[in-house]
């Protein structure tokens, strides 16, 4: 799918080009985002009895565009057949066969075979919607038990961190008289700015969040998008504030899951 809107392409034979409207109506009710390429092929007696007949009107039209495009711009090359023929509708069925076909009637047949291609699209997209659901809840799951790891962790690492503020400004401050209170404090700032605990929270609210859209029974892919960046923005915060190689690498095996995700997600309706 990967689309965050519906793009429907339709491609019909130039005598149902006034059915295009309602064609994309219809699929309409089919799909909400996504690009959608749809063609009608018409096979039937006309061409096999070999009724095909040149649009004379039309190629005329086409030739008269491309010569004024080839004097506006000086090229040199001449119109030909070949460009003539690869132009839309240039060869058509008869013409008393355009004039005398009832249009409702053509609908009729029409919409038949599209809403049969529609619910047959339909039911593959819901069994394929439900490999995709059962595959991105097995990926929350890993990851949320590498964020319940980084999770775990914290504490040593804000311990770590602050001895090592600590260890550090007494070999700078050797031999100055500061006050020990005012010193703590300067400590207790420096490692509060190096504590990911919020971002943990949020990302964990985010993952609640994700399983309980991938449970409902209705399109859920643009919000799952939003999600997702909301993941990554939580991670990339991580990234910048920890300073412990473990804890970093983990923060990398998240963003390569979440990448897995995205793609996932960018399928879904």
């Amino acid at each position: 799918m990967n689309h965050r809107y519906l793009d429907v392409k339709i491609k019909v034979p130039w005598k149902y080009a006034a059915l295009e409207e309602r064609i994309k109506q219809e699929i309409q009710q089919y799909h909400g985002r996504g690009h959608v390429d749809l063609f009608v092929n018409v096979n039937g007696a006309d061409v096999q009895s070999g009724r095909l007949r040149a649009n004379l009107t039309l190629a005329r039209e086409y030739y008269d565009c491309l010569q004024a495009i080839k004097e506006e711009l000086q090229i040199a090359d001449q119109p030909d057949l070949a460009m003539l023929a690869a132009f839309r509708d240039v060869i058509i069925l008869g013409q008393e066969d355009v004039v005398s076909e009832d249009l409702e009637m053509s609908w009729q047949y029409i919409r038949e075979a599209l809403v049969a291609a529609l619910t047959n699209g339909l039911t593959m997209r819901e069994n394929e919607g439900s490999a995709l659901k059962e595959d991105l809840l097995h990926r929350l799951g890993s990851f949320a038990k590498t964020v319940n790891g980084i999770e775990a962790v914290i504490p040593e690492l804000i311990r770590k961190r602050q001895e090592g503020l600590k260890d550090r400004l007494d070999n700078l401050l050797k031999g100055v008289d500061i006050d020990p209170v005012r010193f703590a404090q300067e400590v207790a700032i420096l490692v509060d700015k190096a504590d990911i605990s919020e971002e943990l929270t949020r990302l964990r609210s985010h993952l609640r969040q994700f399983e309980d859209f991938l449970n409902l029974g209705e399109p859920v892919g643009r919000r799952l998008d939003f999600l997702v960046q909301e993941f990554l923005r939580e991670l990339n915060t991580m990234a910048a504030k920890v300073g412990d190689t473990t804890a970093a690498y983990q923060i990398v095996d998240l963003k390569n899951e979440l990448e897995k995700m995205r793609e996932q997600v960018q399928n879904l309706e």
